[in-house]
């Protein structure tokens, strides 16, 4: 018979995680936030933002046609979302370190392989096919699942930096291998990253990486760490998990938020020339929106100690909402400026929910499948967004008729959001964690 536990519903409690020991000693979950954001920033080579700053010395260095190259791009995507769900459930069984690692390692052999590439269309869409699978598919899952099966208190707040941190490298990788690329080549700058990621990042998560957040076995925790360690706290599995409103609710809204981000982050420069904005007007655009999403990440991070990150999801998509709706009747720099503060803090928002919600809502055990079904949905999303913009655009002449038809959907993703309640793990009993060893020892 299970023990008795305190019923709470968690869609009605702020972010709360299992007490760590008390200690003097360093709390080395940081570490794994920062290590989290490092893994993300691995990414790179296989997002659209990175394959974008390679796309056009690509083009003329392989003699490939613009149009060829974007169909064999979109079912890299397709297809590389696929590695989501191994990602998970290899994460699950042996552990963050080693696959992550793995991960980086693979990634960093493929996007060197790229950088010597000779030719021929097939090769290449193996390329990118490995670069889509290994980075914007399995690692992402990586990275995410590290900072949720973290250990300690305030979840909300180590997302919320998280997200932050990880926005700062990405802003800084741009500006470094964008001038790389300007300055040596597509080729140099692709092996320079295959440098970054076999020589520095994947040691780095070798030696440093802990799946729970604590320090490797020796430390004077250690006895209370293993006890710690042979009860695995309540946690649905990924097929219960896929069972409830709640894994359809968040995970929609991360995927339509995406879709949204991903057309219209591709035709900004665009839409806004509809309304009269200059390109000097878009870079400042991007400037603000940037900031803007910085400080809502904070914001939120603070914000979830204190609020039901269900309802912070709510209020994220709202605001985009409102941001979306107010698109298309924007004639004046003030009103540019508040859509800007408006996209950008809820993106924010969206963002750090999207990262928190799934160990507070399904609990640790299963993470990674759970992580890699809602990152599969992201990814799948980003695929299309931009289809959607530029068909829309074909066929009407403008962006508006998506824009506002995306609005009324997102507002009502927002108010299900607000009252979706999250699953009752408490009445769950944990179990003993045989088939998750504790992996924080070297």
């Amino acid at each position: 018979m299970p023990s008795p536990v305190l019923q709470i519903d968690a869609a009605q409690a702020p972010v709360k995680a299992n007490p760590a020991p008390k200690s003097t000693r360093f709390d080395y979950s940081w570490v794994n936030v920062v290590l989290a954001a490092v893994l993300m920033l691995a990414t790179l080579p296989g997002r659209t933002q990175g394959l974008g700053l390679i796309t056009e010395p690509l083009l003329k260095d392989l003699h490939l046609e613009r149009l060829a190259y974007a169909d064999l791009n979109l079912w890299a995507t397709l297809l590389g979302a696929v590695f989501c769900f191994p990602a998970g459930y290899f994460i699950d069984r042996f552990g963050l370190r080693m696959i992550s690692t793995v991960l980086v390692l693979s990634l960093g052999i493929t996007v060197w392989k790229m950088s010597v590439f000779a030719g021929g269309i097939a090769g290449l869409f193996i390329l990118i096919l490995l670069t889509r699978a290994l980075g914007q598919s399995a690692l992402s899952v990586a990275s995410i699942t590290t900072v949720g099966k973290t250990t300690g208190r305030r979840l909300g707040l180590r997302m919320g930096t998280y997200s932050f941190l990880l926005s700062i490298l990405f802003v800084f990788a741009f500006v470094v291998v964008g001038r790389s690329v300007s300055d040596h080549g597509w080729r140099t700058a692709w092996r320079q990253i295959a440098v970054a990621l076999l020589f520095v990042i994947a040691p780095l998560t070798l030696v440093f990486l802990r799946e729970n957040g604590r320090a490797a076995a020796g430390d004077v925790e250690k006895a209370a760490s293993v006890v710690e360690a042979d009860i695995v706290p309540p946690s649905l599995t990924l097929v219960q998990t896929l069972h409830t409103l709640a894994f359809w609710t968040f995970g929609l809204s991360a995927a339509l938020f995406n879709l949204v981000a991903s057309g219209l982050g591709l035709f900004n420069e665009a839409v806004l020339a509809e309304h009269g904005f200059d390109q000097n007007a878009f870079h400042h655009f991007l400037a603000a929106t940037t900031a803007a999403a910085l400080c809502g990440q904070l914001l939120c991070g603070w914000l979830a100690q204190r609020h039901p990150l269900t309802r912070l999801m709510g209020l994220g998509l709202l605001l985009y909402a409102a941001a979306l709706g107010m698109l298309p009747f924007i004639k004046s720099f003030a009103h540019l400026w508040v859509f800007a503060g408006l996209i950008g803090i809820a993106g924010g928002f969206i963002t750090v929910i999207f990262f928190a919600i799934w160990t507070q809502a399904f609990g640790p055990a299963h993470l990674g499948r759970i992580q890699g079904a809602a990152q599969l949905l992201t990814v799948v999303s980003s695929a299309v967004g931009p289809v959607l913009f530029a068909k829309c655009a074909a066929v009407t002449g403008s962006y508006t008729p998506l824009v506002l038809g995306l609005s009324v959907v997102v507002l009502a993703m927002g108010v299900t959001a607000w009252n979706t309640a999250l699953p009752k793990l408490a009445q769950i009993p944990a179990g003993p964690a045989a088939a998750a060893p504790d992996r924080s020892a070297p």
